[in-house]
């Protein structure tokens, strides 16, 4: 989409109307932007790196969250 090296605060308003959930490893994005005015869900992957074989583990949950989240909500994975 051309949104590489954008930040957070840019992505947020470029996904606005066109993505419903963003799934970041940005652990600070709660503290840094308002969420719960946004039209998106928020998951944030808590682990201590962000390689492929360390993140695979979380998506089991991932994919259970993704059943429930609403918009301006953030539920934290680890």
């Amino acid at each position: 989409m051309g949104w590489s090296g954008k930040k957070n605060g840019e992505l947020l308003q470029l996904m606005t109307g066109q993505f419903d959930i963003f799934i970041t490893i940005d652990n600070n994005m709660q503290h840094q932007h308002n969420l719960a005015d946004k039209p998106i869900a928020f998951i944030v992957l808590t682990a201590h790196n962000n390689k492929l074989e360390t993140l695979k583990p979380l998506m089991p949950k991932v994919a259970e969250t993704l059943q429930t989240i609403q918009p301006g909500h953030l539920v934290e994975i680890t």
